[in-house]
């Protein structure tokens, strides 16, 4: 058997995503800049969004699934007047506001955002990953096939306006699992009547994990060993560690 190449690492790295890169992409160049043998990350971000994406390797892998289930925090910013099909800036333009539109007032935003918080359902972009017959939707988007998806149910824990310049305006959103925030965009712009879409958007936390603490691919390769940005299995939330320990089930509230 061919021997895998690279260094034998246990331990998590909180990585500050760039835009235009993929989540794999991000994670494969934080592998080859530690010369990794195994790693693996917690959850996607498309590429147009920035923020954080926790990479694990070695032993540390082990977490990912259970990342995968927690609560998710993110900065958004939408575009008002203008709708595309996959919800968000990669799309095609399917609507457009009356010619008269100028703007939002950050007091009409708000005032439809109750509508919002809390459990919802939301129907599942056809730009998405997940599957119907063993194919992504994406693929069945591509050849102009649109697939019926039924709705799902998510938790939108807090959604605020941080800001608002007429046609844009920028929310913070803590949410569940499973949480599209395209198609929040999307909803959210069909409720005042006018259409949306994301234009931007970074995730900021993941469970009790938070930007403030990632490194950027650059400051990774800036340091003398790029290594010391990984943190140790010790240094894991308590929780978590007991996945080592005793293989505990875990609520997403406790990551």
């Amino acid at each position: 058997m061919r021997k895998r190449r690279g260094q034998v690492i246990d331990g998590w790295l909180l990585l500050d995503k760039p835009i235009d890169l993929s989540s794999n992409h991000a994670l494969q160049r934080a592998k080859r800049l530690m010369d990794a043998q195994k790693a693996g990350h917690t959850g996607t971000l498309d590429p147009f969004a920035t923020g954080l994406l926790i990479c694990c390797f070695g032993r540390a892998t082990k977490i990912a699934g259970y990342l995968l289930e927690a609560d998710k925090t993110y900065t958004a910013t939408l575009l008002f007047g203008v709708e595309t099909d996959s919800g968000d800036l990669t799309g095609e333009v399917v609507s457009r506001a009356d010619t008269s539109f100028e703007g939002l007032s950050q007091k009409a935003i708000e005032a439809v955002l109750p509508n919002f918080r809390g459990v919802i359902e939301q129907v599942p972009p056809m730009t998405s990953a997940l599957k119907h017959k063993g194919r992504p939707l994406y693929a069945y988007a591509r050849e102009g096939i649109l697939i019926e998806r039924p709705p799902r149910t998510v938790t939108i824990h807090a959604i605020d306006v941080l800001s608002c310049e007429g046609r844009t305006a920028s929310i913070k959103v803590s949410c569940s699992k499973g949480t599209y925030i395209r198609t929040l965009a999307q909803d959210i712009g069909r409720a005042l009547g006018v259409g949306a879409h994301l234009v931007a958007l970074r995730r900021d936390r993941v469970g009790s994990f938070d930007i403030k603490d990632a490194f950027t691919l650059e400051q990774i390769t800036e340091l003398a060993s790029p290594v010391t940005a990984v943190r140790p299995l010790s240094e894991l939330p308590e929780a978590l560690a007991q996945i080592f320990i005793k293989g505990s089930a875990i609520e997403p509230s406790q990551l």
